[in-house]
This record gives structure tokens, C-alpha cells and sequence, in this order.
């Protein structure tokens, strides 16, 4: 498929987000640059894309966390923390706790013009602000609460 077409019928859609938590809990978020198509200048979570043909889930997301902050993660045995479905499609969310120094990351130029930390209650504040991608509070919320845990029960 080309960026853009319409879909065919049977086929869908995989994207695939990453969300880096560092060990104070705030997660690595993106500004966006101001030419991009869809969301200029705002802030986004870490890393976020479409896999390509031939593509795993985990491969997408490697890919996307090296292209656009030049980090080299490995998903190897890894799944997705949650994938929430969509009309012709599907996002597979990745939650990943790593110390990382920002002043180290190779930002993608086409993508990314800053990089961050920043706490839940930044982000939500940002949202507000319009200042971050309008995702819904209580993704944010389940992507931070969800960081330090696996599955969906207490115990």
C-alpha cells in the first residue's frame, strides 16, 4: 500500500506505538516538527508508526524507536502491553522501562525536532494546552498506570 490509499478489501492496517518510561516513571515524549503532515509542532509519545510489508509487530517498533530517535531496542520475546483495534486496523502499544540520556539520541530530522521527559500530569496539562496529539486522557492514564505491570489483574 501507498501512504494515503484507500484499502483494499481484507487487508488492515498495523501500527505500532512505544512508550519509554524512565525509572522516575515520566516517559520519553516527541515534539513533532512544524512540516509534518498531521499534528505540526505538537508533542507526541515516544515513537509511532506503520509497519511496512513484511514487517512483525516487534521489528515495526524497533524500527520506528531507531528511525526516529536513533535508540537500538530489542523487542526480542516482547509483546505488546495492549493493541487496541481500529476500522481496517490495529495498534500495538509497547510499554518500555529504560534510563535513557536524551543528550545521546540521534533525532530523525523528518520527524522529530525535541525530545523529553515528562510526567503524566505534564501530559495531561499539555493536552489541555493543545500542545500534545489529542489522545484521550484515559490512554495516557492506562499507559502510565499499565508501565510497571503485566496483564489485567492486582495479583
Amino acid at each position: 500500500m501507498v501512504r494515503g490509499s484507500k484499502f483494499k478489501e481484507d487487508t488492515y492496517h498495523m501500527v505500532v506505538h512505544v512508550c519509554i518510561f524512565n525509572l522516575e516513571g515520566k516517559m520519553l515524549i516527541q515534539q513533532r516538527q512544524p512540516f509534518k503532515d498531521g499534528w505540526p509542532n505538537m508533542w507526541d509519545i515516544t515513537v509511532g508508526g506503520s509497519a511496512i510489508s513484511g514487517d512483525t509487530s516487534q521489528l515495526a517498533a524497533e524500527r520506528e524507536v531507531y528511525e526516529e530517535i536513533g535508540y537500538k531496542l530489542s523487542l526480542d520475546g516482547v509483546r505488546p502491553a495492549r493493541t487496541i483495534n481500529f476500522d481496517k486496523g490495529f495498534d500495538d502499544i509497547y510499554l518500555i522501562k529504560q534510563d535513557i540520556d536524551v543528550s545521546k539520541l540521534n533525532l530523525q530530522y523528518e520527524e522529530v525536532q525535541s525530545v523529553k521527559w515528562a510526567s503524566m500530569e505534564a501530559i495531561l496539562s499539555m493536552i489541555d494546552e493543545e500542545t500534545f496529539v489529542p489522545y484521550h486522557k484515559s490512554l495516557i492514564e492506562l499507559l502510565f498506570f499499565m508501565r510497571n505491570r503485566n496483564g489485567t489483574h492486582t495479583r
